[in-house]
């Protein structure tokens, strides 16, 4: 791992070990599992978006405003496929408080919440689930092949779409070889169809999306070149997402053409003015070029 991620996953293990001494597992998996069903996601177009709220990024610093039920209603009424909301304290002012907010006003909107954040253990995901998110990210050079494997499954078995983040072809190579099928579901109802691109992980399984994030994670610079050096590695029936420097229509349109499906943009809406416009341009510009 990167200096950067070593940290992150430090941190995330303190408040890992924090909140099982106020919540045992046992108690969490009973509230997660009794949490209403979270919207499906549903990739209705060839080109799709998930917006991202987070309050900071390490690279821009202080981003927006405070309004996280305004900009994700915005999001959704721009069109969004989801939202990521960053739940990591330290560097993204993030909180579970925020994913479950951004959850309950996505919810009538059919729009699910993704919980983002440096995941090391499947506690987090009970959390994502108690907290409504529909999906969680997971990145694969934090994860041991065995624990990027159990991850997967719980996920599945809960009833949690999975965004499995890379940074270069062997994250890619890892990622592929983790995600296959025949993983048990409690819940089938909670999916909907993707069509010939969604690789199923059992009947009814939920969506497993590839990412490629081009940021660096030594300088936190990006390096959008990186989008298309990387997506003839992503198998053809898992959607590929482009991540990180996404912030124009332009670059929309250039990741759809090298086959992504979706792209994710945070700093760009965050600091937007009229993110439903935005969002509403970019998708227009992706779906013309795919």
């Amino acid at each position: 791992m990167s200096g950067f991620l070593d940290r992150m996953a430090a941190a995330s293990r303190v408040r890992l070990e924090e909140a099982r001494a106020r919540e045992p597992l046992t108690v969490l998996r009973t509230q997660a599992l009794a949490t209403p069903l979270p919207p499906p996601l549903n990739l209705q177009d060839r080109f799709n978006l998930i917006a991202e709220f987070k309050r900071r990024s390490p690279a821009l610093g202080r981003l927006g405003d405070d309004d996280l039920v305004g900009r994700v209603t915005a999001y959704a009424q721009g069109g969004a496929a989801a939202v990521s909301v960053l739940t990591e304290p330290s560097q993204f002012h993030g909180s579970l408080e925020h994913l479950a907010t951004a959850a309950a006003t996505l919810a009538p909107f059919g729009v699910p919440a993704m919980r983002k954040d440096f995941i090391v253990d499947p506690y987090q995901l009970f959390e994502a689930r108690a907290a409504g998110a529909g999906g969680v990210l997971l990145i694969v050079r934090m994860l041991s092949d065995d624990v990027l494997a159990e991850m997967l499954d719980c996920s599945h078995e809960i009833g949690l779409f999975v965004l499995v983040e890379a940074f270069d072809a062997a994250d890619i190579e890892r990622a592929t070889a983790g995600i296959r099928p025949g993983c048990p579901l409690a819940a089938p109802e909670l999916y909907a169809p993707l069509g010939d691109t969604h690789r199923h992980l059992g009947r009814g399984a939920p969506a497993v999306l590839l990412g490629v994030n081009c940021r660096d994670l030594q300088t936190l610079d990006v390096n959008g070149n990186r989008f298309g050096e990387l997506a003839a590695l992503l198998p053809k029936d898992v959607p590929g997402i482009a991540e990180s420097g996404i912030t124009t229509p332009d670059d929309c349109a250039e990741v759809a053409r090298d086959g992504y499906r979706l792209a994710l943009v945070g700093s760009a809406l965050m600091t937007a003015p009229d993110p439903a416009g935005v969002i509403r341009t970019m998708l227009a510009a992706g779906r013309a070029a795919a």
